[in-house]
């Protein structure tokens, strides 16, 4: 495959690349196409080089009918090379988040719902914004006109799962940007005869001689972290390369001139305030803005962020316009000019090139925003936010100590991650607690009439109940959790966790509700209906029958097989030619 060719194994007739924008996408394949594995993991791959007369531009988009409108091909050129200030010499790896043009596209893939509702809520398919994973080469060559090779090669998908698709691109890109287009179709081609991501699964993935195994976490496995455990089917030869986790970070590596601030920065991410981290390169700043936007697992972070902005991005003027406030983002840039375009934002975090050595950085300092006026500005985090709750200072201890002892640095970041985890827990927990009492008793479900509604959240009533029931009797940090609860019932975090515990809720309600018709007598019930009411009855009970059937209820295998027959009973007691409209031929 050349850098123009090699579209027949899709559509006859494309050119790389130079597909026509259309808002309908991926959409455009249908799910039993060629290439439907690889469009489980990702969905598409770029080539992004530097011309001399175009700057950044699309060398090549593989599978080749995959169509990118012009402004998405646009934001990956820019989003796919380091920003001209950060002066990245050799090989250089980040990630990015950018909006799908147009909105959703649906479907994407077949198995996207049955995948949604398995995965935990941080690692689901995003569903309007592409997640781009970079690998940006820069090196001296005399050949070119320039001076310079600069060339980036991209996995496009829409799971957030940064360690693998990291993993995977130190293994292609060297190769590829050796024997250039070649390699990459080998690649693709292997990549769509992996298995499916399927939560709670280990998967053996081969590609380029070398077996990576990770193990897709799902809904039900233990918040801790989980490696994957080796398969034993299969002989494999040579031995896999075990990922630990598919999408966690080095979490003391990221926050490491930052460690006094953590706590402070989990409740700026719990608020979901604006944000804006300047950091030296995309790497530094991408890796800052995920393991922020990751430190409220298990709530899902449900503010935007982008972990490399440019001013070039499409949405430059929509985020950062001084005409309404500051929007819920978390922005990781690397030009000083967003100093001077940022100043009204309420919170900047500024980080320095990062220390090579052993010992621990120094400490990124508190200052007040008003000392963010020149474009020289020293490294800090600028707010004038007071945390409401006390500093963990024992953990900083045995974090300080660690370092001292050279304990190994995935230890180090278990630490932090199990205390972001735990302090995330105890927050939450009361507030599952008081949900859960809203639920109606599972006596007032009677199987003829409608369900009883789920009762309405009254913050006044949650904040009365705290002192009983509040988080301190899970977390020895002393503050003012009350204040923190105030103020996350105004930010889009509570919104989401609301919406998506009512929804639960709701379908857990109505799974009941179908319990309950399907253990009455219904023969007893129907004697005495009018012919209105029994069919009113079936299809209620086939719409119920097609909510479960796709997952949407949480019934037993059982419970539908009663519902099917339950269905067909009723039917058999109505007229021929009743029964002939329910069950036409």
């Amino acid at each position: 495959m050349g850098t123009r060719a090699g579209a027949g194994s899709r559509r006859a007739g494309d050119e790389l690349g130079e597909a026509e924008p259309t808002p309908a996408g991926h959409a455009a394949r249908a799910p039993a196409a060629p290439w439907a594995r690889f469009s489980a993991w990702l969905e598409c791959v770029c080539v992004v080089t530097f011309d001399l007369e175009l700057g950044q531009a699309l060398e090549l988009v593989y599978p080749s009918d995959f169509q990118l409108t012009d402004k998405e091909k646009s934001s990956i050129c820019y989003l796919s090379f380091p920003d001209s200030h950060s002066g990245c010499l050799g090989d250089t790896q980040f990630s990015f988040r950018m909006r799908q043009c147009g909105g959703q596209r649906s479907p994407w893939h077949a198995g996207d719902k049955t995948y949604n509702s398995q995965a935990p809520l941080a690692l689901q398919r995003e569903p309007a914004h592409y997640l781009g994973y970079v690998y940006f080469r820069q090196v001296k060559d005399s050949s070119v006109k320039r001076g310079y090779f600069q060339k980036s090669l991209v996995l496009m998908s829409r799971l957030p799962f940064v360690r693998l698709f990291q993993s995977l691109l130190s293994l292609i890109a060297p190769e590829y940007f050796d024997k250039l287009a070649p390699c990459l179709e080998a690649v693709c081609n292997e990549i769509d005869q992996w298995p499916a991501p399927e939560p709670g699964r280990t998967l053996n993935l081969p590609v380029m001689g070398v077996v990576i195994q990770v193990h897709i976490p799902s809904r039900v496995d233990t918040l801790e972290s989980r490696p994957p455990q080796p398969c034993d089917q299969e002989n494999l030869l040579p031995a896999p390369v075990l990922l630990a986790s598919v999408h966690e970070l080095d979490l003391f590596r990221c926050f490491q001139p930052v460690l006094t601030h953590v706590q402070t920065l989990w409740e700026l991410m719990l608020l979901g305030e604006p944000l804006v981290v300047l950091a030296p390169s995309p790497d530094v700043s991408s890796e800052m803005v995920l393991a922020l936007t990751s430190c409220l697992q298990p709530l899902k972070f449900c503010c935007d962020f982008r972990p490399y902005f440019t001013i070039h991005d499409s949405e430059f003027r929509e985020l950062t316009t001084r005409a309404q406030a500051p929007p819920n983002v978390v922005l990781g840039v690397t030009n000083p000019f967003f100093i001077k375009t940022l100043q009204h934002w309420p919170h900047v975090l500024r980080i320095g090139e990062p220390k090579m050595s052993g010992d621990l950085p120094k400490q990124i300092k508190l200052k007040k925003p008003s000392r963010l006026k020149t474009l020289d500005t020293k490294p800090g985090l600028y707010t004038s936010y007071t945390a409401h709750l006390h500093r963990d200072k024992a953990l900083l201890k045995r974090l300080l100590k660690g370092v001292q002892k050279k304990r190994p640095w995935d230890v180090q970041s278990a630490l932090l991650r199990r205390h972001l985890l735990e302090l995330t827990q105890s927050f939450i927990i009361p507030l599952e607690h008081y949900m859960a009492s809203l639920m109606p008793l599972q006596k007032s479900i009677t199987p003829w009439k409608t369900p009883p509604q789920i009762r309405p959240f009254r913050q006044d009533d949650f904040l009365r109940g705290l002192e009983h029931a509040g988080p301190q009797l899970t977390c020895i940090l002393k503050g003012d959790w009350l204040g923190l609860y105030r103020r996350f019932f105004k930010s889009p975090h509570f919104d989401g966790w609301y919406r998506q515990r009512h929804k639960e809720m709701a379908q857990r309600l109505e799974a009941l509700h179908l319990e309950t018709i399907c253990e009455a007598n219904l023969e007893t019930w129907v004697k005495d209906k009018s012919e209105v009411e029994v069919v009113d009855l079936v299809l209620k009970l086939r719409e119920k029958l097609v909510r479960a059937q796709g997952h949407q209820l949480p019934v037993k295998e059982v419970t539908l097989q009663r519902a099917q027959m339950y269905i067909e009973t009723v039917i058999g007691s109505l007229p021929k030619d009743l029964q002939a409209v329910l069950c036409p031929p």
